[in-house]
């Protein structure tokens, strides 16, 4: 069987009570934010593309309270940090925060440093059900729920939710060192139950599509529990090979190209590796409009071959599937009632997501364990609410 999802509410009163065991003292702020999985478009985002996430009921919560003292400090329950679960740092100025040991601290500095305003000391404890190192964007829901609790917790909010995602996506370049794109913090943020969210990386523009028509069917998760194995030098080869082929192209990205280009290029004698990871892009970006249409319209065989043929590219043009990734969406594709698979994240590792029939989930996941070497896990996927506050009683 999948594992269950999230329950916000026995998050909560996890961390309420741990922030009671480690400070004495009952929290008086409770938040929490969302991972997210990514429906379709994969690699058009730094290629001002579209994007299709949906909020995951698997969220991140941070309870806690100020206090007069000079110190922050925050206490983290995940396994998954290695080392210290605990630091402090002195309260004062944004101005002088600065990134620094343990690594995963430097997520909440960052949007400390990044707030509307200095916020007073405080004490917080971290319960994360978002799995790291999973593609489901687990960075990202603890730089929001962190924002998030900084609001609560000053009385200050940004005019613009995309404020607040774009101060969380600064926080991860400056602070985490991670050059990442702006779908996590945008879906974590704006996530809405029963929606998905359309983004245009380009104007960041965005648009709620509905699944009110979704009842029959639901988005299987996947963890591979195989690490994501794509390297720095990997990613910046296939960004540089889509920047190489706009310019190419007289384009100002991928965004403005269509399949007469890759034609185009084709007939310059473009090198093939080029070629196929324009091709990738050109064709990802219309998947994902088309997929938002299918959606929207309740048209779920159309979005299930979508879905298909978004995994088919990446893994035969861009090149970032991998052979445990490759087997389950596979194996996935075997069910009767299955109607799309594919990888879901960067690639090299990480998840799958599938979409089939409610009364299929059972055999799908006794198949999937079946036909794969390693040892997955199963999450129910449904589309959920962003970052918000919550009470503590």
């Amino acid at each position: 069987m999948a594992a269950p999802v999230s329950d916000v509410g026995s998050i909560k009163a996890r961390a309420l009570r741990m922030f009671g065991e480690k400070f004495g003292e009952q929290a008086d702020v409770c938040v929490y934010a969302p991972g997210r999985v990514n429906l379709i478009g994969e690699h058009t985002d730094y290629n001002e593309g579209f994007v299709l996430p949906m909020a995951l009921p698997m969220v991140t919560v941070i309870a806690g309270k100020s206090h007069s003292g000079r110190k922050i400090t925050i206490i983290s329950s995940s396994d998954a940090i290695g080392g210290t679960n605990e630091f402090e740092f002195e309260a004062g100025s944004r101005a002088d925060i600065k990134p620094g040991e343990p690594k995963w601290a430097n997520y909440i500095k960052g949007c400390i440093a990044n707030f509307i305003c200095d916020v007073p000391a405080f004490n917080a404890v971290i319960v994360s059900t978002v799995p790291a190192g999973a593609g489901l964007s687990s960075s990202a829901a603890l730089e929001v729920a962190t924002y998030t609790f900084l609001e609560a917790l000053s009385g200050k909010k940004p005019e613009k939710p995309e404020q607040k995602a774009l101060a969380c996506q600064k926080a991860e370049h400056d602070f985490a060192g991670v050059p990442c794109g702006i779908m996590d913090q945008f879906i974590s943020v704006m996530g809405k139950e029963g929606c998905a969210l359309l983004l245009d990386c380009r104007d960041l523009t965005t648009k709620q599509i509905s699944m009110l028509h979704i009842d029959d069917y639901v988005f299987l998760i996947t963890n591979s529990n195989a690490p994501h194995k794509l390297s720095s030098s990997a990613y910046c080869e296939r960004r540089d090979c889509c920047y190489e082929a706009a310019k190419m192209l007289g384009k100002k990205s991928l965004r403005d190209a269509n399949v007469n280009d890759i034609q185009t290029l084709i007939s310059r004698n473009v090198p093939d590796r080029t070629v196929r990871r324009a091709r990738h892009v050109v064709t990802e970006i219309q998947r994902t409009r088309d997929a938002a249409v299918a959606l929207e319209e309740g048209d779920f065989q159309r979005f299930g071959r979508l879905m298909n043929e978004s995994h088919d590219s990446l893994r035969d043009d861009y090149e970032v599937s991998s052979k445990e990734l490759d087997s389950l969406v596979s194996a996935a594709r075997e069910v009767d009632g299955t109607l799309g698979s594919r990888l879901t994240g960067a690639g090299f590792g990480g998840c799958t997501v599938t979409l089939l029939r409610k009364n299929a989930v059972d055999k799908a996941i006794q198949h999937m364990r079946a036909k794969y070497s390693g040892t997955p896990t199963f999450y129910i996927a449904t589309p959920s609410d962003g970052a918000r506050e919550i009470g503590v009683n």
